[in-house]
């Protein structure tokens, strides 16, 4: 497995997640899975590194050339760790991280719509590009029981996660 969550390499893909059922965590681990395949096909130098984004630093930031964030929608909103994670980030990176590249996977119980539109909103005001277009996994959880539980992804959400992962890497 590719995961590094030692010092980030210049030129690698950060894979920054929050999950509290498993499904975010499940599509990064996926995503980063590919990227790190598709880094062994091509013998790159660039690396694939994932970290929880509690423990992104700024500096993590700074040394990755492209991001792909993944969290749940709580509440028509992305969760509040990821939040935190953004709202700590945002201004000790505004104006040095422009032009880089980003992608999203967001885990809902039904929408997803609200914590896309708002992750997308913080990476236009990084100027970020997004060149894999972002998705929502919709977990179908529309009970408290439902809501609460772990989740697991299904062969397709996980395809669509690997994707992700393998095409961003690959536009570095």
């Amino acid at each position: 497995m590719y995961f590094m969550p030692t010092e980030i390499t210049p030129g690698s893909l950060l894979i920054l997640w929050h999950s509290r059922t498993g499904a975010a965590e499940s599509a990064a681990r996926e995503a980063c899975q590919a990227a790190g395949a598709i880094r062994a096909e091509l013998g790159e130098s660039h690396n694939v590194h994932i970290k929880r984004a509690c423990d992104v630093t700024p500096q993590d930031m700074l040394e990755a050339s492209a991001y792909l964030f993944c969290a749940p929608e709580n509440l028509a909103s992305l969760s509040g760790e990821m939040k935190e994670c953004l709202d700590r980030l945002y201004y000790p990176l505004l104006h040095r991280i422009e032009g880089r590249l980003f992608s999203v996977i967001i885990t809902a119980g039904s929408d997803g719509e609200g914590a896309l539109r708002q992750l997308r909103r913080i990476c236009s005001g990084w100027r970020l590009n997004e060149r894999v277009p972002g998705i929502i996994l919709n977990m179908q959880s529309d009970t408290e029981a439902a809501i609460l539980a772990p989740k697991t992804l299904s062969p397709t959400q996980l395809a669509q996660a690997r994707e992700i992962g393998a095409t961003l890497f690959a536009l570095l």
